[in-house]
């Protein structure tokens, strides 16, 4: 009988050993796979534009808001951003806007959250995200606006469209916007118009999941060439997606 329960108590032994081990080895893993990815040392800002009750414009065929587009790529570029060291504060996480049921003004609650995300953030730059319209349902591609006399913020756009021109294939030359988001704080930043709803052929594009993450990509690769972190996707980095595939105003 003793015989018999030393055995069991060996066997017991041996199972929460191996389990002991097993466990050792996935937190091992786990915490080698966090760090394997060196911290860049830069915090971005990704405002994903409009949000909640303003959808931004909408598809010309489709009729898909903005925003939704917006926030999809957004997401997907901090992905790409945090995946490769860069810190990330979103503006927005959700399909809602920034403000509360009692504010009158929405939009004006909704664009100073906005404005107090990124000054709390202190981030070396600010990133964002839109889809643009125009009466001229030719006129397509990326666009990159900064705000005049930050030449800061002219340098990062610039940069910006030039990846952006050879990424997605257009020829366009990043240009002066009288924004809020853009005016807000003092830190470097760019509205990224990622295309246009009102052309047809930038619409079937921008709906797709495929697009949106080569957006993503395109803005990422765009921000390791701003801040000096790498030469415009032209290396491979973590987590490289595949290949399948205006007017002004005070408030944006």
């Amino acid at each position: 009988m003793f015989a018999v329960i030393k055995k069991k108590t060996i066997i017991v032994c041996l199972v929460l050993a191996a389990a002991i081990f097993l466990g050792c080895v996935m937190l091992g893993s786990a915490s080698s796979e966090t760090s394997a990815v060196p911290k860049v040392g830069k915090t971005i800002v990704i405002d994903a534009g409009h949000g909640g009750i303003d959808g931004g414009v909408t598809g010309v065929n489709s009729g898909v808001k903005e925003s939704e587009i917006n926030l999809a790529i957004a997401k997907s570029l901090r992905h790409f951003l945090v995946r490769n060291g860069y810190d990330v504060v979103m503006t927005r996480e959700t399909p809602d806007g920034l403000y509360g049921a009692a504010d009158k003004n929405k939009k004006l609650a909704d664009m100073q959250a906005r404005r107090d995300v990124i000054r709390a953030a202190n981030p070396d730059l600010v990133i964002s995200v839109h889809q643009n319209y125009y009466p001229r349902s030719e006129i397509s591609g990326a666009q990159v606006f900064y705000c005049d006399g930050s030449e800061q913020s002219q340098a990062a756009a610039e940069r910006m469209q030039s990846v952006l021109n050879r990424a997605l294939d257009c020829e366009r030359a990043a240009k002066t916007g009288d924004y809020y988001i853009l005016n807000c704080t003092e830190f470097p930043s760019v509205i990224v118009e990622c295309g246009f709803l009102s052309n047809a052929a930038d619409e079937k594009k921008l709906v797709t999941a495929v697009y949106q993450e080569k957006v993503a990509y395109s803005i990422y690769s765009a921000v390791c060439v701003i801040l000096g972190e790498g030469t415009g996707g032209c290396e491979k980095t973590e987590a490289e997606p595949s290949d399948k595939s205006s007017p002004t105003a005070l408030y944006y």
